[in-house]
């Protein structure tokens, strides 16, 4: 009977501490659960995020992409415009060249009337008479007249925020008809510009004289060079010497004779 007490007590203790110890493992389970719900919870919201992050950084490059595409537009805008000025600049420049060119021409001419005037007679009856020359005169400043619209025409072009269109020279010699030139015609070299190497003849429309024709250039009966018919006037012509058909160290001079590059005679 006295042997039985101690086992009593062992097994009392026994299942006091498997109670205990049932106690902490549950209460240590219910915090393995708690704590599994809330990295859970965590996970979740960290997906949530990186979800969020990646469609902000999407929206981005597809802001950027647009903003590439229209920074490219502009810059082919602003390339055509650059491109347009240069040309229009380049046109004004040229037309200026053409602008001294008529000023030293006129001045050519002004200087042979005056010598003219001063002679009691024509010296030489083959040479255009004052009343010829003044002619001849009054229509080189009617060609800087119309050149110097196309430099305001042009100047008003470069200025910003004008939309004037510009007129070219064929422009200018819309409606009118040249007449079939004669080949037979004989004219004469008034004024060499070599600066611009151009020559003025006394041969124009009225002679029957075209842009583009080509002439011969004599002097006695010996052919030194040619040159093409760059602007026709009613009684005078601008021609460009070609530089390739004259000699080594020879130049067209006033008083040099043109004939057509066809003809024979």
């Amino acid at each position: 009977m006295n042997s039985s007490k101690p086992l009593i007590a062992i097994s009392a203790f026994l299942l006091l501490a498997a109670v205990v110890f049932g106690v902490l493992n549950g209460s240590k389970a219910k915090s393995l659960r708690n704590e599994m719900a809330l990295a859970k919870n965590q996970k979740e919201a960290a997906e949530h995020a990186r979800q969020t992050a990646e469609n902000d950084i999407k929206a981005r490059e597809a802001k950027i992409a647009a903003g590439k595409a229209k920074l490219n537009e502009n810059d082919g805008r602003v390339a055509s415009a650059e491109a347009e000025l240069v040309k229009t600049q380049t046109e004004k420049s040229d037309l200026q060249a053409k602008v001294q060119a008529n000023e030293v021409q006129i001045a050519e001419l002004q200087k042979h009337i005056e010598e003219m005037s001063k002679s009691p007679a024509n010296p030489n009856p083959g040479e255009p008479s004052v009343a010829e020359l003044q002619a001849q005169l009054d229509d080189a400043r009617k060609q800087l007249e119309n050149a110097e619209h196309e430099k305001t025409f042009l100047t008003e072009k470069l200025q910003p925020g004008t939309g004037g269109q510009m007129r070219g020279p064929e422009v200018m010699m819309q409606g009118r008809r040249a007449p079939t030139f004669r080949s037979s015609v004989r004219g004469t070299v008034l004024a060499v510009n070599q600066a611009y190497n151009f020559v003025v003849l006394n041969l124009g429309d009225r002679q029957g004289l075209e842009p583009n024709a080509e002439m011969l250039v004599l002097r006695d009966t010996t052919i030194i060079g040619k040159i093409r018919i760059s602007s026709v006037e009613p009684s005078t012509a601008i021609g460009d010497i070609l530089g390739n058909s004259l000699a080594r160290g020879v130049q067209v001079q006033p008083g040099d004779t043109v004939i057509y590059a066809g003809s024979s005679s």
